[in-house]
Order: C-alpha cells, then sequence, then structure tokens
C-alpha cells in the first residue's frame, strides 16, 4: 500500500457498507458503484441486497482513487495499472512529463536547425559507374 492508503484509518471491520466504504474513500457512493462495473469489481451482497465489501475491496479503491485523481490516469490506463503484474514497478508520472518536456524540446530544436539551414543544398554523390 502506498503512504496516502496507510494514511487512511480503516476500521477494523469484516465488511463495510457502501456509505461507510464512500466516506473512508473520500468520494460519493455513485461513484463506487461507478468504479465497480469499470474495473470488474464484484462486492458480496448482504441478506438485504445492500453491497458489502472487504478491506482488499476498499484497498483497491484507494488505489483506483489516488490513479485517477493523484496521478492523472483515464479509466482505461488506471484499469490497464490495475492488471500490471505486481512486480511490474507503476509508471512515474512526473518522470514521464519530464521526459514529454524534453521530447518537445529536442523536436524544437530540431525545426530551428531545419529552418536555419534550409537554404543549403547537399550535392549527391558522384556513383563510380
Amino acid at each position: 500500500m502506498s503512504d496516502e492508503e496507510l494514511e487512511i484509518d480503516v476500521p477494523d471491520k469484516l465488511f463495510f457498507r457502501i456509505g461507510e466504504a464512500a466516506q473512508l474513500i473520500g468520494v460519493e457512493p455513485h461513484v463506487l458503484r461507478y468504479w465497480e462495473s469499470e474495473f470488474k469489481m464484484r462486492p458480496q451482497r448482504s441478506s438485504t441486497g445492500q453491497r458489502m465489501y472487504r478491506r482488499k475491496d476498499i484497498a483497491r479503491f484507494l488505489r483506483i482513487r489516488r490513479l485517477l485523481h493523484k496521478e492523472g490516469f483515464t479509466i482505461a490506463g488506471a484499469r490497464k495499472a490495475l492488471s500490471a503484474p505486481a512486480d511490474t514497478p507503476p509508471a512515474d508520472s512526473s518522470r514521464l512529463r519530464e521526459a514529454l518536456t524534453r521530447i518537445e524540446g529536442v523536436r524544437k530544436h530540431i525545426a530551428s536547425l531545419r529552418a536555419k539551414f534550409a537554404h543549403v543544398v547537399v550535392a549527391a554523390p558522384e556513383s563510380d559507374g
């Protein structure tokens, strides 16, 4: 679990109703229902039909929230990140943004060099024929 997930004080219970889970995660209940459908989660149901989440479901919701809200993933990207093998380190979004900025700088530099040397004509090499 990440540091953020450890900061949340999850009560020592086996199951959480949707309202309790939503409060712990910091989202509205309809968001949890939406995430269930997008991330193929199937919570247990009580005898009255209420959704009952386990601690592992809470941990998964916390990870989804972090991916979507903190790291800027799309739903599809978060789905991919959650399905990645555990030994694969998650992409560091700040390093990716940094790399994209460097690539954009290189592109601009190449464009300026092209403009600077656009008038230069390169002669074709003589053939040995």
